[in-house]
């Protein structure tokens, strides 16, 4: 008789199975709803007004589309952003 090892995630997974279908989505929903709430209050806080409205949008977004990447690029947009107006501080600071 072969002895097979589990992981801890499909323990926890078949256990899952056994509650309550109900309950289950209602404790994922509210952790996932909370742990948005923590992102875009982060947001906020490290973002200014304007970064932070648009990147909150496109979050909002990305969730209603299914499309993770819309929120990506806003982020790569604002880095962009910032590196290009470091680069012309710079370039006015040595003129």
């Amino acid at each position: 008789m072969k002895l097979r090892t589990r992981s801890i995630l499909q323990e926890l997974n078949e256990l899952a199975e056994v509650r309550n279908k109900d309950d289950l989505f209602e404790s994922r929903a509210v952790n996932i709803i909370n742990s948005a709430i923590n992102l875009l209050e982060t947001l906020h806080k490290h973002y200014d007004a304007e970064s932070a409205d648009e990147l909150e949008r496109r979050f909002l977004n990305a969730i209603r589309g299914q499309d993770s990447a819309k929120f990506t690029r806003g982020i790569k947009k604002i880095v962009e952003t910032r590196k290009a107006n470091k680069k012309l501080l710079e370039s006015k600071k040595d003129e």
